[in-house]
């Protein structure tokens, strides 16, 4: 996901989609834990997903 789509959503959804992405991490990771996970650079794109809604939501939270 890109930073300009992360932008364009208030913060309630941001904090929802941060919800959304941390149960899908877990996933991930109990995925990659029983061998069943396809795709591990997923769980590096999810981590780097996570890290700009928080930074998103912080420089938000600066500015108010």
């Amino acid at each position: 996901m890109k930073v300009n789509e992360i932008r364009d959503f208030t913060d309630m959804e941001l904090n929802q989609k941060l919800d959304e992405l941390k149960a899908e991490l877990f996933n991930l990771r109990f995925q990659h834990a029983t061998n069943q996970l396809d795709n591990p650079q997923r769980i590096t794109d999810v981590k780097r997903t996570i890290a700009r809604v928080k930074t998103i939501l912080r420089e938000r939270e600066l500015t108010v």
